[in-house]
């Protein structure tokens, strides 16, 4: 049975387990439903018009003692038939916590996984063994489902585990993770991630991630950064990073030598007020193809706590082969009524990309223009608009747009 279907069924019995037991009038359904209808151009200038139902429903204490069950997924179609767009379950799990006097949890079905030596998406049983002392132990394994299309209950296989312990009144915590991905009996990938992070509270949080992909004996990922926020009115923060791309033992990438990626980063913030707050961010990038890059931001940001909402960044980019960009970013919303806000956004020379692998979408703007707003019919269920220009050097303008139909319940 294809894993769609397999875990539609589960999906299906799962409900039905709730509606007709003897406990369903005790079960609390909770969820959200979000109709969208999007809008562009194609290259043969036609108009794809992709509709998505997402739909996310939870059912908690199934069985009055805390079982849940969480389910969250799309169908989609082009009304055009012009592009591909594909239904998807991005979870679908029960879970219960506190088994054995509090000593185990457990989660069964599709999930997300987390860890530093990597993240999947998992059809199959994670276990959280909890309060020995001060650690904390997790065991993981079933389908390796992160590629949808050729995914194989049977052959795509994950497993891991991840040992934690907190420690100095819980101020500092270390992790160590493991993950293998098997292939048609091929191992693909072998993760190690080792994490640390210390806060001190009110006054300084340090923080450390690494992943080594251990089939090449590379270090993969590196992150290492601390936090100084003594003052309320003021903080501090700075960040090394080290990327290095994994692909699987069985790709054809592989055996290509590839480049890594570095940036130093360090951001200061000040807040100005309740719901005000400036910042400044300098960002070094290191490349090994092109020339590195110096890309300062400094702005202003207000959140929302009466009617005006908003930021402006300006932003500039320097590197050696001529790609310099002055720009800015800027969005201003105004709350007219308590049913009615609007806005109008820009972002101009300011190189912002953005890929969406489901949809097999890689688009880099230098330019983008766009005006929303939200009607709130209820509390529950509000109707939303967008409307977009793009534009780049490499590109052509672009209009797009979006409505969104948001319930609650």
């Amino acid at each position: 049975m294809k894993v769609g279907k397999l875990l539609a069924v589960f999906f299906s019995v799962v409900l039905l387990f709730t509606v007709t037991s003897n406990n369903a009038s005790a079960a609390i359904f909770t969820g959200h439903s979000s109709t969208i209808v999007d809008w562009f151009g194609t290259p043969d200038d036609d108009t794809a018009i992709p509709v998505y139902e997402y739909l996310l429903l939870n059912v908690l204490d199934i069985d009055k003692k805390g079982m849940n069950f969480k389910g969250y997924g799309r169908f989609a179609t082009d009304a055009q038939d012009l592009v591909d767009v594909d239904s998807q379950l991005y979870y679908a799990f029960l879970e219960k916590s506190g088994l054995f006097d509090d000593k185990l949890d457990f989660k069964l079905g599709r999930q997300f996984l987390v860890t530093t030596a990597g993240a999947s998406v998992m059809d199959g049983l994670d276990l959280v063994l909890k309060n020995i002392g001060p650690y904390t132990f997790r065991l993981f394994g079933g389908g390796n489902a992160t590629y949808y299309e050729d995914y194989d209950l049977a052959d795509d296989l994950i497993w891991g585990a991840e040992a934690t312990g907190s420690f100095l009144d819980k101020s500092l915590t270390l992790g160590l993770s493991y993950i293998q991905t098997w292939n048609d009996s091929d191992l693909t990938k072998e993760l190690i991630g080792i994490d640390f992070e210390y806060d001190r509270e009110n006054l300084i949080d340090v923080y450390s991630e690494l992943q080594l992909n251990y089939i090449n004996n590379v270090v993969s990922y590196f992150l290492f950064g601390g936090k100084y926020y003594k003052s309320p009115k003021w903080n501090l923060r700075a960040e090394y990073l080290y990327s290095l791309p994994v692909f699987t033992s069985t790709s054809i990438y592989s055996v290509f030598a590839v480049d890594k990626y570095q940036e130093v980063m360090a951001e200061y913030t000040y807040n100005i007020a309740v719901g005000l707050r400036a910042f400044g961010i300098y960002t070094h990038e290191f490349y090994e193809e092109y020339s590195d890059a110096n890309v300062f931001e400094a702005g202003i940001e207000k959140i929302r706590t009466k009617r005006f909402s908003g930021y402006l960044t300006g932003v500039y980019r320097d590197d050696d082969e001529g790609q310099n960009l002055w720009g800015f970013k800027t969005r201003v919303a105004w709350l007219f009524t308590k049913k009615l806000q609007a806005g109008v956004g820009a972002n101009v020379d300011v190189l912002d990309r953005r890929i969406d692998v489901e949809d097999n979408i890689d688009e880099t703007t230098s330019n983008l223009f766009w005006v929303y707003g939200t009607y709130f019919i209820t509390d529950r269920i509000n109707f939303q608009l967008k409307f977009e220009r793009g534009s780049s050097d490499l590109w052509d303008e672009y209009y797009q747009g979006r409505a969104r139909l948001n319930v609650s319940f």
